[in-house]
């Protein structure tokens, strides 16, 4: 299966890269580019991406409100948002993931780097590599926010999905988890989606940001 991926930067040097470095692999096709957050959004609508780059900081719209348009709409209902992010100075991909954003992805990534990433999160497995995630929400929950989200959801879960759902924060795979909890991805991926339902949210990314926000897991912990 071929995996589209389309490019949202300002920067033509920046889309030019990952265009090249698409080109590399025989499971990935590029099938357009933006340069604003507006032409982001008519992008993901004309075309329908399976993953799109998304950088943040963008003219006309910013990349979090192009996110938001995008993960609302259900005529781009499939396409997974993969945020472009300089990590360190990048404090809006916070506010990214909040708007439905299904991972994130460091500038200076390797191809080999970029190449996994969209698989992840083409595949539904957004937060990618765990200990850029711990990073990331630790400083996510060092920032003020609205109101963490009704606890009482969460207690809907059985004490499997518990289970799941704090493995998945850790950010664990499906695969990982699996073989931890000794199931098959299958099982896992059902347990994925019979949580995301309980608890109204869109993705992986969404779950993450959740279990820490509700305190049912601690940075750290």
């Amino acid at each position: 299966m071929t995996i589209r991926v389309g490019i949202a930067d300002d920067q033509s040097l920046v889309r030019d890269g990952f265009r090249v470095q698409l080109g590399l692999v025989d499971d990935m096709a590029f099938v357009g580019e933006a340069s604003t957050g507006e032409q982001a959004v008519d992008l993901a609508r004309r075309v329908r991406p399976d993953v799109l780059l998304m950088d943040v900081r963008m003219p006309v719209l910013d990349g979090i409100a192009a996110t938001r348009r995008i993960t609302a709409d259900p005529r781009t209902a499939g396409v997974h948002v993969l945020v472009l992010t300089t990590f360190d100075v990048d404090e809006y991909v916070f506010a990214a993931l909040r708007a439905g954003a299904s991972g994130f992805l460091l500038k200076d990534a390797t191809p080999e780097q970029l190449f996994a990433a969209i698989r992840v999160v083409a595949a539904g497995e957004a937060l990618l590599a765990p200990a850029a995630t711990g990073h990331l929400v630790r400083a996510f929950m060092d920032r003020p926010g609205p109101g963490r989200p009704d606890r009482r959801r969460f207690g809907e879960l059985t004490a499997r999905e518990r289970e799941v759902l704090l493995l998945v924060a850790q950010g664990s795979s499906n695969a990982e988890i699996a073989g931890r909890l000794v199931v098959s991805p299958a099982t896992v991926k059902t347990h994925v989606s019979r949580i995301l339902t309980k608890l109204a949210l869109r993705d992986r990314a969404q779950l993450v940001i959740a279990a820490y926000e509700s305190g049912l897991i601690t940075p750290g912990g």
